[in-house]
């Protein structure tokens, strides 16, 4: 019987964790659409930060319907449901790179959003109940590592086809003799993305069908989060942490998404040739995973989610401040280390923001997930000021978005909250 049962916590966890390397591996697949639907749709900065937008937007309008979703469907068939969508955004693509449409683009990506906001709604809460409570921090860094090395694999494996002689595609194009030759080699350019995007419309139709097949557990109410305290339960609203916390995803998101998906572009403003520069955003993921291992090793027996934050809000602002003031190669190094900063910045942000509340867990963790449209307006800002100003300068927006960090872990979470 117990062997039976450690059978059924392997697979249960396998499955959550194929599940997190999903999430990995389409979202960071933006940061190579960004300069690759740049080229082929002819956009500035500002318009091609809307890939963006178009995807982290969708989790502001998708994290209350979630949880309403996941009511009547279950977490098992709405992990199921969420993948089925992301599936339909991904088709969205095929006649979007066809007709060269960047708004039929703009639309897969919402929808690939809105499947991922249902499918982390319902896989977040596994990763604490799937065992014991005091190894839960563990297992969400676990899942962190299997989500950030398909964020390394995900733009190498897209890079290749998309991004392959890419700078002498564009070559070319300055020199097109006329509108046809110039349409014809931007159709053959954007037609690119076809194939890669039916593969992973099968393999997402495929997972939601292991999933349903799947031993997962059905959740319960009370086991997502038991550490109420009644005297507070009478208005979320005197969880002033909570919405501090809100906050803190919203820009920890922000600035997360821009090091990653602005990187290969900021590294072609620096003269990098894009065969170099489309392996940046693996570089910065590179440095996620290395702080998820030390996330592992350190927490909570040598520092505190606290202390880890606290450090890493210290680094975001060191090298966010390098990453301006440095040059070349020593600038896209400070960029991408800045994943080191960002590594433990979930796994800290979510339980100090989440804590104690009781009845408003669920309430709590939708303001949370709403809190990735920071994915959606801080890049798209970044955009705006590379346009008006230049690409490195633009990174200056990121300085006080580590030092509000810096405040929640020093004081903000513990504004409004009481131990039982």
């Amino acid at each position: 019987m117990q062997s039976s049962n450690k059978r059924s916590y392997a697979t249960s966890l396998f499955l959550v964790g194929c599940l997190f390397f999903i999430f990995g591996f389409v979202t960071w697949l933006n940061g190579t659409l960004i300069p690759f639907l740049k080229t082929a749709c002819e956009l500035n900065n500002f318009q091609a930060y809307f890939v963006t937008f178009a995807f982290y937007i969708s989790y502001f309008v998708m994290a209350i319907p979630s949880s309403a979703i996941l009511k009547k469907t279950g977490f098992k068939r709405g992990m199921s449901l969420g993948l089925v969508v992301m599936a339909v955004g991904c088709i969205i693509f095929i006649p979007a790179a066809y007709q060269r449409n960047f708004t039929y683009f703009l639309i897969g990506l919402f929808t690939q959003g809105l499947g991922l906001s249902i499918l982390q709604t319902a896989t977040n809460p596994y990763v604490t109940i799937l065992g014991p409570e005091e190894s839960a921090a563990k297992r969400i860094s676990i899942m962190g590592i299997a989500n950030k090395v398909a964020g390394i694999l995900s733009p190498m494996i897209l890079a290749s086809v998309l991004l392959k002689n890419i700078d002498s595609v564009s070559d070319q194009l300055s020199k097109a003799a006329d509108a046809a030759a110039k349409n014809t080699l931007l159709n053959e350019l954007s037609q690119r993305i076809v194939n890669p995007y039916i593969t992973l419309t099968i393999v997402l139709i495929v997972l939601a069908i292991l999933i349903l097949m799947s031993p997962l557990p059905e959740l319960r109410d009370e086991e997502e989060n038991p550490d109420a305290i009644p005297e507070q339960q009478d208005s979320i609203f005197k969880h002033t942490y909570l919405w501090l916390g809100a906050l803190a995803i919203f820009l920890y998101v922000g600035v997360e998404v821009m090091a990653g998906d602005t990187i290969i572009n900021y590294g072609k403003s620096l003269g990098f040739p894009m065969d170099n520069a489309k392996f940046f955003t693996s570089l910065t993921l590179s440095c996620m995973v290395a702080g998820y291992i030390l996330g592992i090793v350190l927490m909570p027996k040598i520092i505190s989610q606290e202390t880890a934050l606290k450090l890493c809000a210290v680094i975001g602002i060191i090298l966010s401040i390098g990453v301006i003031v440095t040059s070349g190669f020593t600038s896209i190094v400070c960029l991408a280390s800045l994943g080191l900063a960002h590594s433990l910045m979930w796994p800290a942000i979510w339980p100090m923001s989440l804590k104690g509340l009781g009845k408003f867990t669920k309430t709590g963790a939708a303001l949370l997930i709403m809190g990735i449209a920071g994915g959606a307006l801080l890049p798209l800002l970044y955009g705006r000021l590379a346009d008006v100003t230049k690409p490195q300068t633009a990174y200056i927006i990121m300085v006080p978005v580590y030092l509000y960090i810096l405040f929640f872990a020093i004081k903000g979470h513990l504004i409004g909250y009481r131990k039982k």
